[in-house]
């Protein structure tokens, strides 16, 4: 017996298998909807989430897509505290990290000096990790308030703007340093750039910074794979695609590309900003039109529409089930039927 959840879903599926995936987003392209908490009801399964392939409508529950905030400049970087049962993020070009509280979900200002931060996460312990454009290093924030740098200089060069930042189970802690936020005097302040763009690792133990890579042209969003035997980095500058290397102990090795993203509605060039991994192994990711789901092959299989262009993405809730996902001006989540596979 077909139950009703299996019945949308399926029907769902068969629209887009018989028109495709590009004609599944022109048949909602240019549709207004409220994102809001007071919006009329949307049909379920949510309109705009789109299956490319009958591997994502399994991920897929009776949830809409709510817009949370809006009026933000730029959107970023947002990570979930589980103990705290929050959510933070960072306004770059405000200045300000922004927080949404589980309980209620009143969103409020919770730093109005963050350091122009753009990607965030938290450690093992519960404390706050931030890539800093403005001071051009990594932070921690302690429970005592006091602020620890992490990392600020490369054999003896200032960092460039570390961007998007992750822990590993060893305690080391993994960023990217593109060039952004010294690009100007929007998202912090524009500088001269003393270091090839690059993946750095602190180790944990030691706080000693050790350069992985330096081969990808802006490396920004970063992310590891369900066992953490690999590491997903994505490069947004001329090469506009996801690279993916074997973590070999404290390096990196083979290196290869992963993916090459389009906008399926009409072929154009997109590319993922930050990304997650949820624990089969699939990466959900900030890219035009909204969020991609790639499989751990690099196929893609699903989509999920916003009406703004989506930075970053990270798994929260008390079951890790409720994706975030940080995009221009506003902070959106829906529910899947999916666990993110690590802590923030």
């Amino acid at each position: 017996m077909q139950t009703r959840r299996g019945f949308l879903n399926n029907a769902l599926a068969v629209t887009v298998a018989a028109s495709g995936a590009a004609d599944a987003l022109a048949q909602t392209a240019g549709r207004e909807r409220d994102y809001g908490p007071n919006a009329n009801p949307q049909p379920y399964p949510d309109p705009d989430f789109v299956v490319v392939d009958n591997r994502f409508r399994r991920y897929i529950v009776h949830s809409p897509i709510r817009r949370h905030h809006t009026g933000l400049l730029w959107s970023e970087g947002p990570a979930w505290n589980g103990a705290g049962r929050y959510l933070v993020w960072s306004d770059i070009p405000n200045n300000a990290q922004m927080r949404l509280i589980e309980e209620d979900g009143h969103v409020t200002l919770f730093r109005n000096n963050s350091g122009y931060s753009n990607g965030n996460t938290f450690d093992y312990e519960g404390r706050q990790l931030s890539c800093e454009h403005g001071g051009r290093r990594v932070v921690r924030y302690e429970p005592s308030g006091r602020v620890t740098v992490i990392a600020e200089k490369f054999e003896g060069k200032r960092l460039n703007s570390p961007n998007d930042i992750v822990v590993h189970p060893d305690g080391s802690i993994w960023f990217t340093d593109p060039i952004y936020g010294i690009n100007g005097n929007f998202e912090g302040f524009k500088g001269d750039k003393e270091l090839k763009e690059a993946v750095y690792r602190v180790d944990g133990k030691t706080g000693q910074i050790e350069k992985l890579a330096d081969e990808l042209d802006e490396p920004n969003g970063i992310c590891f794979s369900p066992d953490y035997k690999k590491v997903y980095i994505a490069d947004t500058g001329r090469a506009l695609d996801m690279k993916v290397f074997d973590v070999d102990g404290k390096a990196i090795r083979n290196g290869k590309r992963f993916a090459k993203l389009t906008v399926p509605s009409d072929g154009g060039p997109s590319f993922a900003d930050g990304m997650r991994c949820d624990t089969d192994g699939n990466l959900w990711c900030g890219a035009r039109p909204g969020v991609q789901v790639l499989s751990p092959a690099g196929e893609l299989i699903g989509m999920i529409r916003l009406p703004e262009t989506c930075a970053n993405v990270c798994f929260g809730g008390t079951k890790r089930n409720r994706l975030f996902m940080a995009a221009s001006q506003s902070l959106y989540s829906v529910y899947v039927d999916a666990i993110g596979a690590h802590i923030a």
